[in-house]
């Protein structure tokens, strides 16, 4: 077996892999359910290597997130289910249904109404998706609902700023972010009653509430709240090992400094934007 360059070549190694008794023990033994954590953390190494600009590293990533739709397509296979080939199969048959003013005869249309295009189209395949699930015998535990189709798996704020999207486009959304805003300080005040109350249960809800509020103003900002807050642990990160840099120069480590000191260097770290530098 020898590195290609065409997907046949990838296929053909996860068919080996996967090979009763000549295969991989690891890769034999996995399954959708142990395989999906894998697929999750590969997606997010590709944001990593987009936000860190190295495409080096992207063109890696995007190969290991690759391996992971050959890895579930084979295992798909192998209990009769569909193929990889399915797999491109519908993914090219939903892009050329969604974009009819490309591949069809929708014409050149306004932008505004491509979205509104795209949506109608959507609820089309969801409603043909609830009708296979149906005939197949997979029953809908819970009556349909406008906040279907969003992923439990999803990081949180994520989660929220999708669901909060969902909501909105059927009318249930604050005017502006300073509505937003309002409410942020209302959860604030919330919490701080339960922190008060000393009620830890209250307390984690509030904290829940005002996450969920802080994602919706992000969403109002068109800012995406998981990649800002990957910004600001990335932020704190070379803060903190400024500080850490600093005491060593100092021939000691945090454990051994008062909160005063390690402020006064934090303090030092932001007024320079250590952030910014390296």
């Amino acid at each position: 077996m020898k590195p290609s360059r065409d997907i046949t070549g990838l296929l053909q190694i996860m068919a080996a892999l996967r090979a009763p008794v000549t295969g991989c023990a690891w890769d034999l033994e996995q399954n959708f359910q142990t395989i999906a954590p894998y697929t999750i953390e590969e997606a997010y190494e590709v944001a990593d290597a987009i936000a860190r600009a190295d495409m080096g590293d992207l063109c890696e990533e995007l190969g290991d997130l690759l391996l992971q739709v050959v890895f579930h397509a084979r295992m798909a296979e192998e209990s009769g289910h569909f193929g990889f080939a399915d797999v491109v199969e519908a993914i090219t048959t939903k892009m050329i249904r969604r974009h009819p003013h490309v591949f069809g005869d929708a014409g050149k249309l306004p932008p505004d109404r491509i979205k509104a295009l795209w949506g109608e189209i959507k609820a089309q395949e969801k409603s043909e998706r609830a009708q296979r699930r149906a005939v197949a015998g997979l029953t809908v535990e819970k009556p349909p609902s406008i906040l279907d189709g969003v992923p439990l798996p999803l990081p949180a704020l994520t989660r929220a700023e999708k669901l909060q999207s969902k909501a909105s486009s059927v009318g249930f959304d604050w005017n502006n972010p300073r509505a937003v805003l309002a409410k942020i300080r209302e959860e604030c005040d919330e919490f701080e009653r339960e922190l008060d109350a000393q009620d830890q249960k209250a307390a984690k809800e509030e904290i829940g509430d005002l996450l969920f509020a802080v994602a919706n103003l992000a969403r109002h900002a068109k800012i995406d709240p998981e990649d800002a807050l990957r910004g600001a642990n990335a932020k704190f990160e070379k803060r903190f090992a400024y500080i850490e840099a600093q005491l060593a120069e100092r021939g000691k480590t945090p454990a051994q400094s008062t909160l005063e000191e390690m402020d006064s260097l934090w303090n030092e770290a932001k007024a320079a934007r250590v952030e910014k530098l390296g």
